[in-house]
């Protein structure tokens, strides 16, 4: 289901009041704070194991202004550490939120992997079943706690003065139809990995075998520019020229099923763009996800780009952590260093 962009005019006033303390003392004394999503697919019927600790707070937000609220009394209470326990879109509605508290100062973090997709704890290269207790260990050992720093992505709509929407995984096109087939996944009981893999096989497959009027060859209208250059994206002669396939874009370095979507070298924003689906590109898809990047790709319409920010405009919807958002003109930027706590 399409989703709104974030409203934040409902943000509430406590939120952009909130004065965010400085953690105090030493790493075991200062406070945490944790965002459980009781909505996630692995925190149903799961009770957080913290050992009674007077330290912690737990929130259970249902909304995302609930989660604002809850984010400016960890703010007040000086925390530092903020634990997210739930999936992608958990963490982007944390992240996107939290920007009008933190600000700058953000504490660090840890995603305990709770969620139906948990792309962002692949990269971070925590445990699968990385616990509570495990995340706090970690924070208070600096020594021997392995630190991740990220950047997500920041998706603001062009001309807007709302902050961006935080978020890690952004695609649009064929990229839009694999998540709303993933759902179909997680309903037959394919989780993480896995219904990446299923619903990936099944894309390639129908727009391999399918018509031109299947809606796996169709894409979508987009308009691709650099940022701050505005200078065009490059397009082959292959396909309509004001139209792609697939777009997907990422500030992730290792991909779920460990799938080399991205090519080396590539820094900042790593782009993926497809302009049409030709089938010797696509048959050609298995060896591409190993690795395999010749240099012929890019004239085939299989683009591996970089960027430090780009501009999108497109007339259908995108998806940005697993969530549908509407068609328009989004500017693409980077969003804050942040520091995870990651086992």
């Amino acid at each position: 289901m399409e989703r709104k962009i974030y409203q934040f005019e409902d943000l509430p006033e406590q939120a952009k009041a909130a004065v965010v303390r400085a953690p105090e003392g030493p790493a075991h004394l200062q406070r945490i704070g944790v965002i459980l999503n009781t909505r996630s697919h692995h925190n149903k019927d799961r009770v957080p194991n913290y050992g009674g600790r007077e330290n912690v707070s737990i929130a259970r937000p249902q909304t995302r202004r609930d989660i604002a609220i809850a984010l400016a009394e960890f703010a007040e209470q000086g925390i530092g550490l903020l634990v997210i326990s739930g999936g992608d879109g958990t963490v982007r509605d944390v992240l996107t939120m939290g920007q009008a508290v933190f600000g700058d100062n953000w504490p660090q973090l840890a995603v305990l992997p709770r969620g139906k997709t948990n792309a962002l704890n692949v990269d971070l290269g925590s445990p699968r079943d990385f616990s509570l207790a495990q995340a706090i260990a970690s924070f208070e050992d600096s020594e021997t706690g392995k630190r991740v720093t990220r950047r997500p992505l920041a998706v603001s709509v062009e001309g807007s003065e709302d902050p961006p929407m935080l978020g890690f995984i952004f695609g649009a096109g064929a990229f839009a139809l694999g998540v709303e087939a993933g759902q179909d996944a997680h309903r037959a009981g394919f989780f993480n990995s896995i219904a990446v893999g299923v619903t990936s096989a099944w894309g390639v497959v129908q727009a391999l075998f399918g018509s031109d009027t299947n809606v796996w060859r169709r894409g979508a209208q987009m308009k691709l520019d650099y940022l701050p250059s505005g200078e065009p994206m490059p397009h082959s002669r292959h396909g309509d020229p004001e139209r792609r396939t697939l777009i997907l874009a990422s500030t992730l370095t290792t991909m779920p099923l460990d799938i080399k979507l991205f090519g080396k070298g590539q820094g900042d924003i790593r782009l993926l763009i497809l302009d049409a689906p030709r089938r010797r590109v696509l048959f050609s898809v298995p060896a591409i996800l190993a690795g395999w990047h010749p240099e012929w790709l890019a004239g085939a319409g299989l683009h591996h780009l970089s960027a430090k920010g780009f501009a999108i405009t497109l007339d259908a919807p995108f998806i940005l952590d697993g969530e549908h958002f509407p068609a328009g003109s989004y500017r693409v930027e980077q969003g804050p260093e942040l520091t995870f706590v990651a086992g």
